[in-house]
């Protein structure tokens, strides 16, 4: 008697954005990233920049790089303001995307927290006004409800302009280190609705 076989799970190519920080080992991506490539699955990663160089042109141009450079369905993981440059990059690419996770955005226009950039600083940049078209791609807003970079109404409006669907992930702060994330286990399984939906 054979057992049933599960169907193939689809060839997308995971692209990591990362937001406003250097190469952080301990942040959840980094741990993604390491997770697919030990299960075997496409993984690429637009590399951090940091904040010395906060040019928005420049981010943008670094994911249509790593995007034309894929071949096939491509799902997008980004986090904070790497959800800010996918939205930027979105008005601009012809490139097709079978699904976008973005992952705590934050609110770019109304102020972020002390050593963070500044307003002025992010619009000389090219960062403001952070663009609410409807994304051309299906995508997931993973919100948290305590973001000390954006208030939870806000981000869930942004969510909104965009057409995202959003996923509460309740009191996770900016789901990064210095709010206890490590990983992330949340991030495969909504990675995979994406996926299977491509």
């Amino acid at each position: 008697m054979s057992l049933p076989v599960d169907p193939p799970m689809s060839t997308s190519t995971v692209l990591i954005v990362p937001g406003l920080r250097d190469h952080a080992p301990a942040h959840w991506q980094t741990l993604l990233e390491a997770e697919l490539r030990a299960l075997g699955r496409p993984v690429r990663g637009v590399p951090p920049m940091g904040r010395a160089d906060l040019d928005c042109a420049k981010r943008v141009a670094a994911i249509e790089r790593a995007a034309c450079a894929i071949d096939g369905p491509l799902v997008i993981v980004a986090h904070s303001g790497g959800c800010i440059m996918v939205a930027h990059w979105a008005r601009t690419t012809a490139r097709p995307v079978a699904g976008a996770l973005l992952a705590t955005p934050p609110d770019f226009e109304e102020g972020l927290p002390e050593g963070y950039p500044t307003m002025q600083e992010l619009l000389e940049s090219g960062w403001l006004p952070v663009p609410r078209d409807a994304l051309p791609f299906p995508s997931i807003a993973a919100l948290s409800r305590n973001d000390p970079l954006g208030r939870h109404e806000r981000v869930a409006g942004l969510a909104h302009a965009w057409g995202s669907r959003s996923v509460e992930l309740g009191d996770v702060g900016h789901l990064n280190p210095a709010s206890g994330f490590g990983p992330w286990p949340r991030a495969l399984p909504l990675i995979d609705e994406l996926t299977v939906a491509a």
